[in-house]
C-alpha cells in the first residue's frame, strides 16, 4: 500500500522509517506520452552515499524517469520506495518534502530575486511582525555556503552570477531542504575545468554525508571519476547496472547504443576550394577585436577556447545577429554587410545556435513548422500562397535522412529527446542548402550515437563544398573534426592549428594566453 507524501514527510521527520538496502529504488515504471513509450518496465536502484550515474542516448528516457522521481510527472504503472516505504508522488513540492531534489538541465532561479531569497523562497525566516527577517536568512545562506565551500554573496541578484555560480545556487537550494536523494541533470554542461574539480568536491563532500546522487551525464571521464555504479537506458528500457569499476568505455558505448561505434569522429580528406568567407578585423566593442580569418569551400575550421573567449559571440556577428561594430565580412569574394539573419541567410548561410532551447527550437511548435520556417521563401510560395504538400514532402524526407525520432512531424518539439531537437534545427538550415554552416556546440548535450550521426552530417556536407565553422568546448571533437583550428581568448585570435600538428597540449597553450 502507497504513503501519501504527506504522511511520508511525517514519517521522514520522526526517522521512523525502516532499515532498507537502498536509499530509493523504482520497480517496474512505465510511462507513456502520445505515440511514444517514453518508459517500459524500468527498474532503477540507488544507494545511500553513492554517486550513480544515469547513461543513455537521447530519447532512452533518462529525463522521464528523473523527471517521475521529482514529481513533474507521475507513472502509468510501477512503484517508488524511498528508505523501503512505498510513495507517490503528485508535484515537486512532494518530492521536496520527502527529500528529493532534481537540479535541472535549464536552470529554475528567478534572475532579479537575490541568491538568498531564491534559496529560501516560500521558507524564508519571520520576524515575530510575520515580515521577512533578511538578516536571518543572510545567516542560513552563509552558514549553507560554507558547508559546500561556496564563496557567492547571498545578497547579490543572481542575474548578475555567471552559468557556474548559479549552478552553485541551484546545488545550495536543493541541499537546503536536507534532501535524502539529489539529481543533477547534466551538472558540468556550462562549466569549465576549474568549475567541474570544484562541483565533484562538492558532490564528494555529499556523498561522504549518505546523500545518494543520481548524475545524469554524456561525458564519459566523469562517469569514471565521480560515479561509483552506473545504469544504462536503451529506448525507454532498463539495459543494467555496473560499478564504474568493472567496464570499460567502448562496454558502456555498446550498452547505451546497442551497437559498436567505432569511428566516433568520421573526418574525411576532401577537396578543399576557394575561399568563400574572408573576415578581416571585425570587431565588437568590448567583446572581441581584430579577429581576421578565411574558410575555404569543403573545410572545417574548429573554433576553440575557454568560455569567455568570445567564440559565439563571433559567431553572432557573422550571422547578423549581434553586427560588429568595426571590420569587414567578404562572401564569395565581394563585402557584405551582414547586419541582420535575414541577410545571412540570403546569402546562403547557416547558424545552429550554442543554446537549442533558447535560441533555436521553437519548443510549442511541431517538427515540420520547426523545419519549414527557413524554407518559406519563393521557391514553396506561389501567387502568395505556399505549397504545403511541396513542403510537407522535403521535410518528411529531411527528418527520414537525419532518423528523427518522432511518431510524425506533427509532434511537438519540445517533447523529443535534445539529440532529436539538435536534428530537427540541422535539418531546418540544411533544407536552406547552405554554402557556409556556423555550428555553435553542436552536440552539446546530446548522447554518443547522436554525437556521431551529427559528426557524419557534417563531414558529408563539407563533401558538397559547404564551408563548415566548428564552435566546441570538447577538445577530442575539435581534433578529431577540423582541417584547421582556430583558437581564441579573451576576445582575440591568438593562433591557428593545421590538423597535423594539432595536439590537445597546443590548443591548450593558445587558449590560455
Amino acid at each position: 500500500m502507497a504513503v501519501s507524501p504527506s504522511t511520508m514527510a511525517a514519517v521522514r521527520a520522526s526517522g521512523a522509517i525502516p532499515n532498507a538496502k537502498y536509499l530509493l529504488s523504482v520497480e517496474g515504471i512505465r510511462k507513456e506520452f502520445p505515440g511514444v513509450v517514453a518508459l517500459d518496465d524500468v527498474s532503477f536502484r540507488l544507494k545511500r552515499g553513492t554517486v550513480h550515474a544515469l547513461m543513455g542516448e537521447n530519447g532512452a528516457g533518462k529525463s522521464t524517469l528523473m523527471k517521475i522521481l521529482a514529481g513533474i510527472y507521475f507513472p502509468d504503472q510501477g512503484d517508488i520506495r524511498l528508505k523501503g516505504v512505498e510513495i507517490r508522488l503528485k508535484s515537486p513540492l512532494d518530492a521536496l518534502e520527502n527529500g528529493i531534489a532534481m537540479i535541472h538541465q535549464e536552470l529554475n532561479l528567478m534572475p532579479f530575486m537575490t541568491v538568498a531569497e531564491n534559496i529560501w523562497i516560500r521558507r524564508e525566516p519571520l520576524t515575530r511582525f510575520g515580515f521577512v527577517d533578511h538578516r536571518v536568512m543572510r545567516d542560513k545562506t552563509e552558514e549553507l555556503f560554507r558547508r559546500l565551500n561556496i564563496s557567492i554573496d547571498p545578497e547579490i541578484e543572481v542575474r548578475h552570477l555567471s552559468v557556474a555560480n548559479r549552478q552553485m545556487v541551484e546545488i545550495a537550494k536543493a541541499v537546503s531542504y536536507d534532501s535524502d536523494v539529489l539529481i543533477m541533470d547534466e551538472p558540468t554542461s556550462a562549466l569549465t575545468e576549474r568549475e567541474v574539480a570544484h562541483l565533484f568536491e562538492i558532490i564528494r563532500a555529499l556523498r561522504s554525508e549518505g546523500i545518494g546522487i543520481v548524475y545524469i551525464t554524456h561525458k564519459m571521464n566523469e562517469l569514471f571519476e565521480i560515479a561509483d555504479e552506473f545504469s544504462v537506458f536503451r529506448d525507454g528500457k532498463y539495459i543494467g547496472t555496473h560499478a564504474s569499476t568493472d567496464v570499460t568505455r567502448d562496454d558502456i558505448i555498446r550498452m547505451m547504443v546497442g551497437r559498436e561505434i567505432t569511428q566516433m569522429f568520421p573526418k574525411e580528406e576532401v577537396p578543399i576550394g576557394d575561399v568563400i568567407l574572408s573576415v578581416k578585423d571585425l570587431c565588437l566593442k568590448g567583446v572581441f577585436s581584430d579577429v581576421s580569418f578565411d574558410v575555404r569551400a569543403g573545410e572545417i575550421l574548429g573554433v576553440a577556447g575557454l568560455v569567455g573567449s568570445g567564440r559565439s559571440n563571433v559567431a553572432e556577428a557573422l550571422f547578423g545577429v549581434t553586427p560588429a561594430s568595426s571590420g569587414s565580412v567578404e562572401l564569395y569574394g565581394k563585402k557584405v554587410d551582414v547586419n541582420s539573419p535575414t541577410v545571412a541567410i540570403q546569402n546562403h548561410m547557416a547558424f545552429l545556435t550554442e543554446d537549442r532551447k533558447e535560441t533555436g527550437c521553437l519548443l510549442i511548435l511541431n517538427v515540420f513548422e520547426n523545419m519549414q520556417v527557413a524554407v518559406l521563401q519563393d521557391k514553396f510560395v506561389k501567387a502568395g500562397f505556399v505549397q504545403e504538400k511541396a513542403i510537407e514532402a522535403v521535410c518528411e524526407d529531411m527528418a527520414h535522412r537525419l532518423r528523427v525520432k518522432t511518431p510524425n512531424l506533427d509532434e511537438r518539439v519540445e517533447n523529443l529527446s535534445g539529440g532529436n531537437q539538435q536534428k530537427v534545427l540541422i535539418g531546418r538550415w540544411m533544407l536552406t542548402h547552405p554554402r557556409i554552416l556556423i555550428l555553435d556546440e553542436p552536440t552539446r548535450g546530446i548522447d554518443v550515437g547522436a554525437k556521431a550521426e551529427i559528426h557524419r552530417l557534417v563531414v558529408e556536407m563539407a563533401r558538397t563544398g559547404v564551408a563548415v565553422i566548428m564552435i566546441s568546448s570538447e577538445m577530442p571533437e575539435v581534433l578529431g573534426m577540423s582541417d584547421r583550428i582556430m583558437v581564441m581568448h579573451e576576445g582575440r585570435v591568438t593562433g591557428f592549428l593545421d590538423r597535423a600538428e594539432a595536439t590537445q597540449i597546443k590548443v591548450m597553450e593558445l587558449a590560455a594566453q
